[in-house]
């Protein structure tokens, strides 16, 4: 008969532990079943499933193991109904938690413990994609990210995420809540809106102070947010308080524009990594086109500006490139690129963002008003944009690595 054993061997790390605690595996005619090892602060943490088809004295063994490798070692008995319990739990759907701040406050890991416990989830592992903390206390480099994996069954994912996005507005940390798969870590294509995501401005409120209409255009804007007008109403209204704008301005407006925090490194690497990279703006070409020329984006999708002799008309070319359109050209992008949507990631800010970020397999609120992060899967409002290199799973050492190496 079959006998389980769960190993456990823990103690400070050093070269050799995993090949003397094998040798002993292997003289006692053990059978691997399952096996995990992370080492966490220079203490190793080694765990075994093993089965025994005869008695031998594997204790013994690996007490002997032990004791010459500095590991303090436990063989516990294993039940089938542990075993079975195990197994099952294993192919349960697997979240993926991250939070995300300049600094993480150590109570929101009991909040969030509980948070998951309230929802039958188990957390399975917790570690850290963010480098190391400032030992004089200063903010990170790239912000503080943690990343836990939690595994249930039956997971109510809208009240899970509704109550984590309260938990983190309380404590100031962006808590995201994904569902784990395959397409993970094949996403390939990533589309950004422009205003407000990749700079920190409204491109067509400074077209508007320039031309002296702001209050104007702001009129506009709030009847649109009171629903009075729809996207491509207001739009119209906006543009043609701009008629005559002197095309010149066009160009110092680009030249001027404030590039959103983290932006040049979230391209640097979603470059490197070989992600095609798209705007997919309701905004002007002629400024989307600008930030292709500095930051390499692959294409550009944006609004046409009518000049001419020099002037802005107030006209843009058709189509208006709205909520709708921006859904569709993200599939559009991907069906030509031969891309599944799970592949795809979308990043905006506004409520004419959602349906693209619905859409994508990865769908990012970016310091998004309240309305448009609770509606979005996922948000980021604590750090710089290229916190969204941590939702993809990316480490920020393995990063720094791959920079230093090109």
């Amino acid at each position: 008969m079959t006998r389980r054993l769960l190993i456990r061997a823990t103690g400070a790390a050093r070269p050799g532990q995993l090949a003397g605690l094998g040798q002993a595996l292997a003289r006692s005619g053990a059978r691997l079943l399952d096996i995990n090892q992370s080492v966490t602060f220079g203490m190793v943490s080694l765990e075994a499933l093993v089965g025994l088809e005869h008695d031998s004295d594997l204790e013994g063994a690996l007490n002997e193991a032990g004791d010459s490798l500095g590991l303090d070692v436990q063989a516990i008995q294993v039940s089938a109904e542990d075993y079975q319990r195990w197994s099952s739990q294993a192919s349960e759907p697997r979240l993926i938690l991250t939070l995300l701040a300049p600094h993480l406050p150590a109570g929101i890991l009991a909040e969030m413990g509980a948070l998951t416990a309230e929802h039958g989830l188990t957390v399975e592992l917790i570690h850290r994609l963010s480098g190391r903390e400032p030992l004089d206390g200063g903010v990170p480099r790239f912000g503080s990210c943690v990343e836990c994996w939690l595994r249930g069954e039956e997971i109510d994912l809208d009240s899970l995420r509704e109550k984590a996005l309260a938990l983190g507005a309380m404590h100031g940390v962006d808590i995201a809540i994904q569902e784990d798969s395959i397409w993970r870590r094949h996403r390939r294509l990533v589309c950004f809106d422009m205003d407000s995501t990749l700079i920190q401005a409204e491109v067509i409120d400074e077209l508007a102070r320039r031309h002296g209409v702001y209050e104007e255009v702001a009129a506009v804007t709030e009847r649109a947010m009171r629903g009075e007008l729809d996207f491509q109403q207001s739009f119209r209204e906006r543009m043609a308080k701009l008629k005559g704008l002197d095309e010149a301005v066009l160009a110092e407006i680009a030249e001027e524009l404030p590039l959103m925090d983290g932006v040049e490194r979230l391209m640097k690497h979603l470059k490197r990594l070989g992600y095609r990279t798209a705007i997919l703006s309701g905004g002007f070409t002629y400024f989307a086109r600008h930030l292709q020329e500095k930051l390499g984006f692959d294409e550009i999708h944006a609004n046409e500006l009518v000049i001419e002799n020099g002037k802005v008309t107030g006209e843009v070319r058709e189509p208006i490139l709205d909520a709708s359109r921006k859904a569709e050209l993200l599939r559009e992008i991907a069906a030509r690129e031969g891309l599944a949507m799970e592949q795809t990631i979308a990043v905006g800010d506004g409520a004419n963002d959602l349906k693209m970020l619905a859409a994508a397999g990865l769908g990012i609120a970016f310091r998004a008003k309240p309305l448009v992060r609770s509606q979005a899967r996922q948000s980021i409002s604590t750090l710089g944009i290229d916190a969204v290199l941590y939702l993809m799973g990316y480490r920020e050492g393995d990063l720094e690595d791959d920079s230093r190496a090109g």
